[in-house]
């Protein structure tokens, strides 16, 4: 079945999906098969047809009953690489069947074949209408689409610095987005040379994004990457959406979950990648339903594959820029131009955290200064001294996070503790560490290095006392400002500038907490003036609000 060999190293390794072969590339039962032959066609297939093929969109669900499909990727040379055998009673597809990006592996008979094939909107009925073999068949994609990650196959290829700024900036992109790829540190790894000569690229071109086809992306924007790499799913701009979603994080997908299962037409415009300032934490061990926790990316992830499932599209890497608000459909500018319509509109796009007021921060920012600790910048200080500036869980996570692999953590915070800022569990856990350590009252000052940090200094306010330590990476989470500077003045904001909510200018309560100065337009989420920041409460508020669109849009009705 899957020609890769499953190895007894391979076993040991339980983050690892291919050892898992029973439920990554699982076999369904005859009485399973006879069922999804109702939702499509039986067809006969001669050796060597192709199916479908990287880059396409759309394509169909194929389970075999005879013969065997085998998913490939094109490696070097042109030369195609097997990946797995699928064979009686055993399915093709990934996560990208549940959306219409372009898909990441290519599919063909080996032998004459009997295969069924299932039409696009055909498998998302079936998936919705038969759902013991839809929780198969969704458990299925999403271990394949980590096992291609794990393995760096159906990907691409990205050489830089592995410490340089945009090299950093678009892991975090491909990592974020769930994209496989495979990093040659240029710094460190002994094949990149050979890369840049095969592809004739010097080292000032450096980072590059190569892709199958041997396409070569010179330091690409995030919203190029999008592009090229078929991310992004097509829009009809003179559509007009039930809902428009603006953010992708924790309220913002639950609004996508919960309109969409309810049959509103959804759309989701994400500046980055799903999960937002949440999608950054290494790990949620306080949200309902996980009692070992859960990564904020795989959080996301699986949300994200929730709403596509029914039907919600996403476009990515797209920042709202303006917002039409004086007449319906409303119309939102993005910043490449282009424009999307809604008859109304949910606002989630969060909050980010604020920068440390230090000269020469920005020269370093992606280069030693993160705004996130996920697996990825944990792999750059490994066996270091590294410094976690702030009092909140996300700062108090990202410490535990970062201490198992660092030589030491410093703990920065402004006030007195820990205990008025942070929840008790993260508190206690960061007290026994022997390798974090809490310095309250104190502040960074200084930031010095040449290509990239090197050396910070802090001061311990009461005394005065500065402390200057050889460190090259700090990871900032102090308070959280609100993402609402592209509403130019479409809604009432607070002192603070957080969306008000709730009442109208006049004190008068609106019919739903979460509506806002403007009938149709809605904020849930941080960007919420009066939240409580938390994921759960976020996720709560998105599934709530749905009903507020409904009575907007069919008031009739309620």
């Amino acid at each position: 079945m899957d020609v890769l060999p499953v190895t007894s190293e391979r076993e040991l390794d339980p983050t690892d999906p291919y050892a898992r072969e029973a439920q990554t590339f699982p076999r369904l039962s005859a009485e399973m098969a006879e069922r999804i032959a109702s939702y499509g066609q039986e067809e006969r297939l001669s050796d060597g047809t192709l199916v479908f093929e990287r880059g396409q969109r759309s394509v169909d669900f194929f389970v075999v009953l005879e013969g065997a499909i085998e998913i490939f990727e094109t490696g070097e040379e042109d030369e195609p690489h097997v990946l797995t055998l699928h064979d009686e009673h055993q399915f093709t597809g990934e996560l990208d069947l549940f959306n219409d990006r372009q898909i990441l592996v290519s599919g063909r008979t080996r032998g004459a074949s009997r295969v069924l094939r299932v039409k696009r909107s055909d498998f998302r009925r079936m998936v919705s209408n038969e759902t013991d073999i839809g929780e198969i068949i969704m458990r299925a994609f999403i271990l394949r689409r980590v096992g291609l990650i794990k393995h760096a196959q159906g990907g691409v290829v990205l050489i830089g610095a592995g410490h340089g700024g945009d090299t950093l900036r678009i892991q975090g992109f491909l990592m974020r987005n769930g994209y496989p790829y495979r990093l040659l540190d240029t710094d460190v790894d002994p094949d990149a040379g050979g890369f840049l000569d095969c592809f004739h690229l010097t080292p000032e071109q450096l980072p590059v994004v190569i892709a199958p086809g041997e396409h070569v992306y010179r330091n690409p924007t995030n919203a190029e990457l999008a592009d090229d790499l078929g991310l992004n799913e097509t829009v009809d701009a003179a559509h007009a959406y039930d809902v428009a979603v603006v953010g992708a994080g924790p309220a913002g997908l639950a609004t996508a979950v919960y309109a969409a299962s309810e049959g509103l037409e959804t759309l989701v415009l994400e500046a980055l990648a799903p999960g937002g300032q949440a999608g950054t934490s290494s790990r949620i061990e306080n949200y309902l339903g996980f009692p070992t926790g859960i990564s904020g990316q795989a959080l996301a992830g699986r949300a994200q594959v929730q709403a596509q499932k029914f039907g919600a599209r996403l476009i990515i890497s797209r920042s709202v820029t303006r917002i039409d608000c004086k007449s319906t459909p409303f119309r939102l500018n993005l910043e490449d131009g282009r424009t999307v319509s809604a008859r109304s509109v949910v606002i989630a796009t969060g909050a980010r955290y604020r920068k440390l007021d230090v000269p020469d921060l920005a020269r370093f920012e992606g280069q030693g200064i993160h705004y996130a600790a996920t697996a990825m910048e944990s792999s750059l200080c490994t066996g270091e001294e590294v410094i976690v500036v702030g009092g909140g869980n996300s700062a108090g996570q990202a410490a535990v996070f970062l201490s198992r692999t660092v030589a030491k953590v410093h703990l920065l915070v402004r006030g007195e503790g820990l205990a008025e800022t942070m929840s008790d569990y993260l508190v206690q856990r960061i007290q026994s560490s022997p390798r974090i350590e809490l310095h309250t009252r104190t502040e960074i000052t200084a930031l010095a290095g040449h290509r990239f940090l090197e050396e910070v200094t802090w001061v311990h306010r009461p005394t005065g006392e500065a402390t200057t330590r050889h460190i090259g990476n700090v990871f900032v989470m102090i308070g959280a400002e609100p993402n609402t500077e592209w509403l130019n003045g479409c809604l009432e904001l607070d002192s603070k500038g957080f969306i008000r909510t709730g009442v109208d200018s006049q004190g008068r309560t609106l019919a739903s907490p979460y509506a806002t100065s403007r009938p149709g337009i809605y904020a849930v989420g941080d960007v919420r003036a009066g939240s409580v920041k938390r994921v759960a409460s976020s996720v709560g508020e998105g599934s709530v609000v749905v009903q507020a669109i409904h009575g907007f849009l069919h008031p009739t009705v309620m």
